[in-house]
């Protein structure tokens, strides 16, 4: 375009000065170092800023003046005044380009223990990849690390650090760095075990008096061992001749998911939307839909005959082929790109779904969904998604500060 003065990019090889100061944070020391850098009109190439318990680390990367013997001697003056440790060296160039294959891993830990931390350092070292920044993302109930990765293939460092994990009883996720890991604008959560605690139909067969054969069927077909469909009528024709009204006490009972209500608010905020896929009832998922604000639903429907339940469903079956159809059907009519989707769930009818989304997650799943998911949880606290997402647990707490319920 003309009229625009062309930018030129700096040379690799001109002069820089790093300078590090470390001491006790207050306010007025990032103030001080820079109003003397500025009394030689250098240019700031690069500055990080971290306080651990009181403690600052600056680092301030800046072109060399022609004096800058007389500047770091400026610089070290300030020591005594502000009563704290400064650096200055001199060298060439900015920071080395971060190498391709950048990945984000998430390490989840209750606790988080330095010798967990140093196991899962050591693989990423293992696999030739280099640590860039590390940040927390919350200190409770659960401690979680964010640590910025180049150099290695994500589906690479996904299997090593996934062993590493389980050995380390860490929670540990991996994603591929850039800008789409902020951009997932649909989650899709299972209800049963998920976003609630418990089956519903378990809950259900407990009014029919036959909690126990219905909770046997539910666990094979959660294992995979038996069809879904199947087991789904076998467990539905135990509640024949219940009242309606029992569908009301089940869901009055039934306790959301640790987290459940922040996760759903959190990233409504920030313009997401959410749907549930179950393979339970939507005579009360339709329910959870109203009051969470979740934007799509769809479940099974019990059919109802004269005030009580037949034991029978209507229509077509949700099952596992059934959820990721649903997950699909719902990116369609939010616009959302399948890329830009998340899939929660803990069930064999869940894995579909689950590998269909851009990021699948298995939480606090069985062990044939743990193997086959993109990464899993396995604290109880559903919120810990967004940890995933890159939103920190001081961020959702400044956002519920601005904004009380």
């Amino acid at each position: 375009m003309t009229g625009q003065a062309e930018l030129e990019t700096p040379p690799p090889d001109r002069p820089t000065l790093l300078v590090t100061l470390t001491g006790t944070d207050r306010p007025g020391l990032t103030s001080a170092v820079l109003s003397t850098l500025a009394t030689r009109g250098v240019e700031v190439i690069d500055a990080e800023q971290v306080v651990l318990r009181g403690r600052l680390v600056l680092g301030v990367l800046v072109s060399a003046p022609r004096d800058h013997k007389t500047l770091k001697e400026e610089l070290k003056a300030l020591e005594p005044i502000l009563d704290v440790d400064i650096s200055v060296k001199k060298g060439i160039g900015d920071n080395e380009p971060r190498r391709e294959g950048r990945s984000q891993v998430t390490v989840i830990g209750h606790p988080l223990t330095a010798a967990g931390l140093a196991a899962i350092a050591g693989r990423i070292a293992d696999t030739g990849a280099n640590i860039d920044r590390i940040s927390r993302m919350a200190r409770y109930p659960v401690t979680a690390m964010e640590i910025a990765v180049s150099g290695a293939d994500p589906e690479a460092l996904r299997t090593v650090l996934a062993m590493e994990g389980v050995r380390q009883k860490l929670d540990v996720a991996v994603q591929a760095g850039g800008l789409y890991r902020r951009a997932k604008r649909l989650i899709v959560m299972d209800v049963d075990s998920t976003l609630i605690q418990g089956e519903v139909i378990e809950m259900l067969a407990g009014h029919a008096g036959r909690l126990d054969e219905v909770a046997a069927v539910t666990e094979r077909a959660m294992r995979g061992e038996l069809e879904f469909a199947e087991s789904l009528h076998h467990r539905v024709a135990a509640l024949e001749g219940l009242p309606v009204s029992a569908l009301d006490e089940v869901y009055d009972a039934i306790q959301l998911a640790p987290g459940a209500r922040t996760l759903v608010r959190t990233l409504k905020r920030l313009g997401y939307q959410f749907a549930i896929v179950s393979g339970g009832f939507s005579q009360i998922t339709d329910k959870l839909a109203a009051d969470l604000g979740i934007d799509y639903a769809a479940a099974n429907q019990l059919e109802i005959v004269d005030g009580k339940l037949t034991g029978r469903v209507i229509g077509d079956v949700v099952d596992r082929a059934g959820k990721a159809v649903a997950l699909r059907r719902f990116a369609a009519k939010s616009g959302t790109p399948l890329s830009q989707t998340v899939a929660i769930g803990d069930g064999a009818n869940d894995l579909d779904m689950l590998a269909a989304a851009g990021l699948g997650v298995a939480f606090n799943a069985k062990p044939v969904v743990r193997a086959a998911a993109d990464t899993h949880l396995s604290v109880p606290y559903l919120d810990t998604i967004l940890y995933l997402l890159g939103i920190s647990r001081e961020e959702v707490e400044a956002a519920d500060a601005d904004h009380p319920a």
